[in-house]
C-alpha cells in the first residue's frame, strides 16, 4: 500500500444521545505506520468515537473506510476481526493466569485435541523479539504491575493481526520510566506499519510520538496539524475555544508564617527523618520517582499512616494524629484516586461536598447542603451545575473539582493535594492551577505532589525531592527537570532541607 494511502477514513460521522448530538460531521483518516493523536477535553466526543471504531456504538450517518472499503462494525468482535483493537488504561486481563494464557486467551492454537503450549510460547517470543519487549511467559499477570500488563494487551492485539491500535490514556497510571518504555514501543510498532490513534491529556507526549494530531471540541473536529506544525497555544486554544493563557498561572508573592511543620518525620521502612515547612501564600511541590515515600509523606501527615517518631505541628501546635483531627484543625488532603479515595460515586454531588463536614460532626440541617454546592460549584465552574447528580456520571476534570470543592468547605489552612491534575484534561488542568494560585493568594499553604515535572516546575515556589523515602534536595523556583531528576534518582548529595 503507497504510505500516502489511508488505512482508515471516517466520513461526517454522526452520533446522537436522545437529543444530545454527541458527533458532529467528523471526518478522520489514519495512514499505515502513522501515530495520529486525538485531542479535547473530557466531553468532547472521544470516546464516543472510539466506541464507534470499536464497534461498540453504530453511527447514526456517515461512512467508515477500511482500506478505501465501506465498512461498518455491529459488534466490537467485528472490528476485531478487521484488525482494529482498544488499549484502554485499565486492561481486561486476568491478572491470575500467566502472560502467556493472556496472550492467546480465546485463541489458543490446538494440536491433537490439545492446547499447544510450545506453539503459543514460540508465537509469543517471535513477536517480543521483533518488537523489543521482555516478558516473562509463566510469571502471573498480576505480580508484573500495569505497564507490563499494558505491554501485554498490546502484544495479545498484534498476535490478533490487529493493524490499528487504538491508545486510550496508556500513560495516566504509569512512571515516568514506564511512560519512556511504553514510548518505544510505541516507535517500534511505528516502525512495523501498526497505524496507532493515541488519545492522552499530556501534551508533552504528543510532540514526542505524534506524527499528527486531530482536536475534538463539543463533538466537532476543530483542527488537525502534521508534527512540527503545531504548539502547546495552538492545541490548547483548539480544546477549550479560546486562548487558554498560560498553563500555570502562578503570581508569586511574599510568604507569610509558617503554617505547617513537618520534624524529623520517620516509619521504618518507609520515611526518614524527613522535615519541611510550608507557609502562608506558598506552594511547596514534592517530586520524586513513584515508591519515593511522596504519598506517604502526606498520609502520614493527615493522619492516614502512623509514624514512629517526629512531630507535625500547624500554627506551633501538634497536629492529631488522626484525619478527623486533622481536618478539625484545618488540614485537608486531595487523594491521588478521585475515584476510590476522593469521592463515593454513587452519591450525588452535593452529599459528596458535604462529606467531611459531617466528619466535623456538624450538622446538615435546613439547606446548608444547597448552599455549599452552590457557592463551590460556581467558585469552580463544576458542569453541569446540578447538585442532585451523581459523581459517577461526571468527567474526570469536573470529578476532580468536586472532590477540591469538598475540601474547600471545610475552610482549610493547609491543602495537601496528591496528583491534583491527573486523569483531566487541559482545560480542567488550567482552572484547578488558577484557583492554587488564588488560594494561595489568599493566605492558603498548599503541599502539592505530582508525577509531571512540568506542572511542579510551573506551579511550585519551592521544590522538594524525595528518594528512597529521604528528602534528597531542595530546588528554588527556575529549577530545571534535570536539577529535580538529578535529586530523584540520587545523583546528587541531599540538599538543604526546609
Amino acid at each position: 500500500m503507497d504510505a500516502e494511502t489511508s488505512l482508515l477514513k471516517l466520513e461526517n460521522i454522526e452520533k446522537r444521545f436522545g437529543g444530545t448530538r454527541a458527533l458532529r460531521g467528523v471526518s478522520f483518516d489514519l495512514n499505515p505506520g502513522e501515530v495520529h493523536a486525538l485531542l479535547g477535553e473530557n466531553g468532547a466526543g472521544k470516546s464516543t468515537l472510539i466506541k464507534i471504531l470499536s464497534g461498540a456504538y453504530r453511527p447514526d450517518s456517515g461512512r467508515i473506510l477500511l482500506e478505501g472499503n465501506e465498512a461498518g462494525f455491529g459488534s466490537p468482535r467485528q472490528a476485531q476481526a478487521a484488525g482494529i483493537a482498544t488499549i484502554y488504561q485499565e486492561t481486561s486481563l486476568y491478572p491470575d493466569l500467566s502472560v502467556l494464557e493472556n496472550l492467546f486467551m480465546g485463541h489458543q492454537p490446538m494440536r491433537a485435541g490439545r492446547i499447544d503450549w510450545a506453539e503459543m510460547s514460540h508465537r509469543a517470543q517471535g513477536l517480543f523479539e521483533r518488537l523489543g519487549m521482555e516478558l516473562p511467559l509463566r510469571a502471573r499477570l498480576g505480580d508484573l504491575g500495569k505497564a507490563r500488563a499494558q505491554l501485554v494487551e498490546i502484544a495479545k492485539a498484534l498476535l490478533q493481526q490487529a493493524r490499528i491500535l487504538i491508545l486510550d490514556e496508556p500513560t495516566a497510571a504509569l512512571t515516568t520510566r514506564d511512560t519512556e518504555r511504553l514510548m518505544e514501543v510505541v516507535r517500534g510498532l511505528r516502525t512495523q506499519g501498526v497505524a496507532m490513534i493515541y488519545i492522552t491529556h499530556r501534551l508533552e507526549e504528543v510532540f514526542t510520538i505524534a506524527d499528527r494530531v486531530s482536536v475534538l471540541r463539543d463533538g466537532e473536529m476543530v483542527g488537525s496539524a502534521k508534527a512540527g506544525e503545531f504548539d502547546s497555544n495552538w492545541l490548547i486554544s483548539k480544546m477549550v475555544g479560546r486562548v487558554a493563557g498560560q498553563l500555570f498561572p502562578r503570581n508569586p508573592r511574599p510568604t507569610g508564617k509558617p503554617l505547617l511543620e513537618v520534624r524529623h518525620l520517620s516509619q521504618p521502612g518507609l520515611l526518614e527523618d524527613i522535615n519541611l515547612t510550608i507557609h502562608e501564600g506558598e506552594i511547596v511541590g514534592l517530586a520524586g520517582l513513584v515508591g519515593s515515600g511522596r504519598t506517604e509523606v502526606a498520609r502520614a501527615i493527615f493522619g492516614l499512616d502512623s509514624y514512629a517518631s517526629g512531630e507535625v505541628l500547624l500554627e506551633g501546635q501538634p497536629l492529631p494524629r488522626s484525619p478527623q483531627g486533622a481536618i478539625q484543625q484545618g488540614v485537608a488532603l486531595l487523594p491521588e484516586d478521585r475515584g476510590r479515595q476522593g469521592l463515593i460515586l454513587p452519591f450525588s454531588l452535593g452529599k459528596n461536598m458535604t462529606l467531611p463536614l459531617l466528619r466535623l460532626g456538624g450538622w446538615l440541617g435546613g439547606n446548608l447542603e444547597d448552599k455549599v454546592f452552590a457557592e463551590f460549584s460556581q467558585k469552580l465552574d463544576i458542569r453541569p451545575p446540578l447538585a442532585a447528580l451523581l459523581a459517577s456520571s461526571l468527567s474526570g476534570g469536573n470529578q476532580q473539582k468536586v472532590v477540591i470543592a469538598k475540601w474547600l468547605a471545610t475552610r482549610p489552612k493547609v491543602l495537601i493535594l496528591d496528583e491534583p491534575t491527573q486523569g483531566v484534561d487541559v482545560g480542567a488542568k488550567a482552572e484547578i492551577h488558577r484557583l492554587m494560585d488564588e488560594l494561595v493568594g489568599q493566605g492558603l499553604g498548599i503541599l502539592m505532589i505530582s508525577s509531571e515535572l512540568v506542572e511542579v516546575l510551573g506551579m511550585a515556589d519551592r521544590i522538594l525531592v524525595m528518594h528512597r523515602g529521604r528528602i534528597a534536595g531542595e530546588l528554588p523556583r527556575g529549577a530545571t527537570q534535570e536539577d529535580v531528576m538529578r535529586a530523584a534518582t540520587g545523583s546528587i548529595a541531599a540538599g538543604v532541607q526546609a
